[in-house]
């Protein structure tokens, strides 16, 4: 079992305990601090053993899953991952009571949670995110390829119905030929953080336009030689990727967990 399975509430229930993610049972919670819904619940620690819990109380006869929502359920996680290991929950995991969350989540997977958050301990998560500059990266392929440079000048100044067959050819002559550029450029950005990295997991791109996508898990005292790396990676790709360094945040692509998608 992963940190995510959880049980689902049952029909009809109005009410239940939603959970953020599993940490170290030390773990305290500043008074007021809130979490999901509307108005949202505060949340508090539910603890078991040398583990523990943050969970609210959550409305379940009114929507759940607003931006707000997802949100909060984002910056209580990175703000915690901060200071100890997280193992976050999807988003959306919810159990019946307090006592649920013993029994069904801390109980029976406690050694699994447990090796889980000492293999985190001094990491966070990080995410390298680039998008190709759709200008320059058209030229490039033009440039490079004979047979697409020609259909974008039969293309130019055409009639758009007359053309349309030409359009889908280039179109897929590009779509292509990116997606050929984002794996090299991946492999560049591996090489360009190796070292200065625990581990890594490449994301699926999340738009057409998209360069690179990966998340990495750095060690605690390494995020500046990492961020050294992004930016002179970033200087050498500028004008044609636009790059952007994300976190630290809650360990969502190393704990088997969903990834929050608020990164378009």
């Amino acid at each position: 079992m992963t940190a995510q399975d959880t049980q689902t509430p049952r029909l009809g229930q109005q009410a239940g305990v939603y959970v953020y993610g599993i940490l170290p049972g030390d773990v305290e919670v500043e008074p007021g601090a809130a979490g999901v819904g509307d108005p949202p619940g505060e949340v508090r620690v539910v603890r078991h053993g040398d583990l523990a819990a943050l969970v609210s109380d959550v409305d379940l006869s009114g929507p759940l899953g607003r931006p707000e929502d997802l949100l909060a359920h984002e910056e209580l996680l990175d703000s915690s991952a901060a200071d100890m290991p997280v193992l976050p929950l999807r988003f959306g995991a919810v159990v019946t009571s307090d006592d649920a969350v013993t029994r069904e989540l801390l109980g029976p997977h406690h050694d699994e949670f447990a090796a889980a958050l000492r293999q985190l301990e001094g990491h966070a998560e990080f995410v390298v995110k680039g998008r190709y500059v759709e200008d320059a990266i058209l030229r490039e392929v033009l440039t490079e390829d004979q047979r697409a440079a020609r259909l974008a000048e039969q293309i130019r100044g055409a009639n758009p119905d007359a053309t349309r067959e030409l359009r889908m050819q280039l179109g897929e002559i590009v779509n292509n030929a990116i997606a050929a550029r984002r794996e090299e450029d991946t492999r560049a950005l591996g090489d360009a953080v190796a070292g200065r990295v625990t581990t890594s997991a490449v994301r699926p791109p999340t738009h057409e336009l998209d360069a690179v996508y990966t998340a990495f898990l750095v060690e605690t005292g390494a995020e500046k030689d990492l961020e050294r790396a992004v930016e002179r990676l970033a200087r050498d790709w500028d004008g044609r990727i636009q790059l952007r360094l994300i976190g630290p945040m809650a360990a969502y692509d190393f704990t088997g967990t969903a990834a929050p998608a608020t990164e378009g």
